[in-house]
């Protein structure tokens, strides 16, 4: 038993040694940096994006697995769209139920003219009897004035000549009714016509559920975790993957007051990272923060003013990561080194070294 602390002991002091040489080395072995460049600390990041559902569902199936590159477009996940499915079935039908409507209400326009039509005919063959019962009522009445005419046939005419009257008159209110029918029915089209919009409206959205429900990556990238199973309930908006957009990748790292100052949107920056000390990436300072990040209680003297650190972050140009995109990591600690006078020469240890 004490053999084997002892071998822990001077394991672990072995450990601590070695660890603290490499520091060391590390330290020492630095570039000595000229006047007008910064160094700073920080660690390689890239955009996340989420593949969310938009409504609940259940996933049926995930097509990647972790650390898989997929494209834009890429079809990643597919959900289970047996209810969609069936409530598209449902509003086709009602679509066609509403066609169907709208051919229905046209017919009974039609028969409703062709109504009105004839309730005009009647009307100009009752106008054409009142004419003619008033000739004869007009003649009847003359001759009884004179005494050639029976009064008898004078009572007749004027009785046929107020009949004439009325079914002139009950003629029209049959065309005023035609009328009114054919505004109903042409009001039942209209009703029809807003019968299939509505319709192809909720076919529309349901067919927009269903291709919703085919997660498809925004943008070329790499699937950092798969965040549910297939067979899982999602509800809506919730995460099936995590994926990194890696045409999209920078460093973020903290200056001093009067470094971060002297940075400008655009200035050079120089990455080295821990994984691979002997190449120099190129980047750009593409965002400065325009708050301290680490703010004391009071900033009362000079002193205190230097204190304050500024987030700065450098983005490395997408087609050098497109090149090198199999290569790219995220989460790897490095330095930046950035560039504060344009007139400053880089050391030849920060010149820009790539992977061949």
């Amino acid at each position: 038993m004490n053999q084997s602390r002892t071998w822990l002991v001077r394991s672990a002091i072995a450990l601590l040694v070695i660890g603290g040489a490499y520091y060391a080395w590390q330290w020492f072995t630095r570039p000595s940096l000229p006047d007008g460049i910064a160094s700073a600390n920080g660690r390689i990041e890239a955009t996340e994006i989420d593949i969310a559902t938009k409504t609940a569902g259940r996933v049926k199936e995930i097509l990647v697995n972790e650390g898989d590159f997929v494209t834009a477009q890429q079809v990643l996940v597919r959900m289970d769209t047996q209810m969609l499915d069936a409530q598209r079935r449902e509003a086709d039908a009602q679509l066609r139920r509403a066609v169907i409507g709208v051919t229905t209400a046209r017919t009974q326009v039609i028969q409703r003219q062709a109504e009105n039509r004839a309730a005009v005919a009647v009307v100009a063959q009752r106008q054409a009897e009142l004419d003619a019962a008033k000739r004869r009522f007009d003649r009847s009445e003359e001759l009884a004035k004179h005494g050639t005419a029976a009064i008898e046939t004078l009572d007749n005419d004027r009785a046929r000549y107020a009949g004439a009257t009325a079914a002139v008159s009950a003629a029209e209110a049959q065309v005023a009714a035609a009328e009114s029918a054919i505004s109903a029915a042409e009001s039942q089209v209209v009703n029809a016509l807003a019968g299939i919009d509505a319709a192809q409206a909720t076919v529309e959205r349901i067919q927009a559920d269903i291709d919703d429900s085919t997660l498809k990556s925004p943008r070329d990238g790499r699937v950092q975790y798969r965040v549910a199973q297939p067979g899982e309930v999602l509800g809506a908006g919730g995460k099936a993957l995590n994926t990194v957009d890696l045409s999209d990748v920078y460093m973020t790292f903290f200056l001093p007051t009067e470094a971060a100052g002297r940075v400008a949107i655009g200035t050079e920056v120089h990455l080295v990272l821990d994984a691979a000390p002997q190449y120099v990436f190129p980047a750009r300072a593409t965002f400065v923060a325009d708050v301290a990040q680490f703010t004391p209680k009071t900033v009362e003297t000079a002193d205190e003013r230097q204190k304050l650190m500024f987030r700065v972050k450098a983005q490395i140009a997408p087609d050098l990561l497109k090149k090198y995109i199999r290569q790219v990591k995220t989460g790897l600690p490095g330095m930046a080194y950035v560039q504060l006078a344009p007139d400053v020469q880089w050391p030849p240890a920060l010149q820009v070294r790539l992977p061949q």
